[in-house]
């Protein structure tokens, strides 16, 4: 019988408390140890693991995990600013590693990252949830299949709920984030590059906070993370991609819609309810011929998370690269590169200007 996968995870707020439940479905792996500095988001974990929390070790810091765990697997899922912080002791360790999303909040400590994991002896991936939704991943595979033809244009819209309370409402305010949109787009860019195929050159973000958050204070301090914005990116080998953001339309029908258009056709994917509808070109006033379909989602992948079943495929891909059966499909460089696009949104947002990639060398 093959030895199960042991997984140790660190941080155990929201985001760490449903990569619990989401191991937990995977049948050769089995959490045995967790961190985090609070009790209360070790209590959330313990709450989580059920009937095995008593045979999971618990730590309340990183270094002492880092010393004495047994761990082939380590998930990091702590406040985006510490992920160099956390990174660091683990990569001291004998086991893969997926962190989440984004890498780094600053450029310099992504860089650094990428440079580490290069080093590391064992698998290392950013975890990019959004890649692994089966809608969306029909969707990519449809377009690289050249269903629509050549890509010329590619959008994205997520019209949502504001972001959620966390622990120390530390998802507040840019300094621990990155912004909103290094935060919450990197996933967007990420799914940019890897649908069309090429890296940015420029970036133009128009975005604010104009709704979220305005009568918030702590400690005497206002939060700073744009709620919605436009931002349209321009790629290498010439396909064109915008972003539509509002982090206030928590009522909208779809949360995310996708729409890639090419030469021969658009495809567009609704999440939920996960419908992919395509619609070939037909020429000036002849009848339309859409054709639609839906990509069900496993019921249990799809309780175990909230990012439709997402978790749980990325999880079940990461395993078989821990094992040596795959390849990492999201590496750091991934990681880091959907960071550079998110701070030369930010950027462009707050100097109302265009901004080029090549600019970012200058920037830590």
């Amino acid at each position: 019988m093959t030895a199960k996968i042991r997984y140790g995870v660190v941080g155990t707020g929201m985001m760490g408390v449903e990569h619990l439940r989401n191991i937990a479905l995977l049948p050769d792996a089995e959490v045995v140890a967790i961190v985090d500095p609070v009790p209360t988001s070790l209590g959330w974990a313990r709450d989580a693991l059920g009937d095995r929390a008593g045979a999971v070790e618990s730590f309340t810091d990183v270094a002492t995990f880092a010393r004495t765990a047994q761990v082939d697997a380590i998930v990091v899922a702590s406040p985006n600013h510490t992920h160099r912080a956390v990174l660091e002791p683990l990569f001291g360790m004998d086991a893969a590693i997926l962190c989440e999303k984004p890498l780094a909040t600053t450029l310099a400590d992504a860089r650094w990252i990428v440079e580490r994991a290069a080093a590391h002896p064992r698998p290392f991936w950013t975890g990019m949830e959004y890649r692994f939704m089966p809608p969306a991943a029909a969707f990519i595979e449809q377009v690289h299949a050249g269903r629509v033809g050549t890509l010329r244009m590619l959008s994205i819209r997520e019209h949502r709920f504001p972001f959620l309370p966390k622990v120390g409402d530390w998802n507040r305010f840019a300094r621990n984030t990155g912004g909103t949109m290094v935060e919450k787009c990197c996933h967007f860019f990420d799914l940019m590059r890897l649908i069309i195929g090429s890296e940015a050159v420029r970036v133009h973000c128009s975005g604010a906070m104009d709704v979220n958050h305005v009568d918030e204070s702590y400690d005497g301090m206002r939060p700073d993370i744009i709620d919605n914005s436009f931002t349209t990116v321009d790629f290498a080998n010439g396909v064109r991609a915008m972003l539509d953001l509002s982090m206030f339309a928590d009522g909208a029908e779809h949360q995310e819609e996708m729409t890639a258009t090419g030469d021969k056709a658009r495809l567009d994917v609704l999440i939920p309810p996960g419908e992919l509808v395509f619609s070939p070109r037909v020429g000036f006033q002849n009848d339309k011929r859409v054709e639609r379909t839906r990509i069900a989602i496993d019921p249990t992948a799809h309780a175990a998370g909230s990012h439709e079943g997402a978790t749980f495929f990325q999880h079940r891909a990461f395993a078989q690269a821990v094992s040596g059966a795959a390849p990492v499909q999201v590496t750091a460089e991934d990681g880091l590169r959907a960071v550079e696009i998110g701070v030369a949104a930010e950027i462009s947002a707050r100097e109302h200007r265009v901004v080029e990639i090549s600019e970012l060398s200058q920037y830590q």
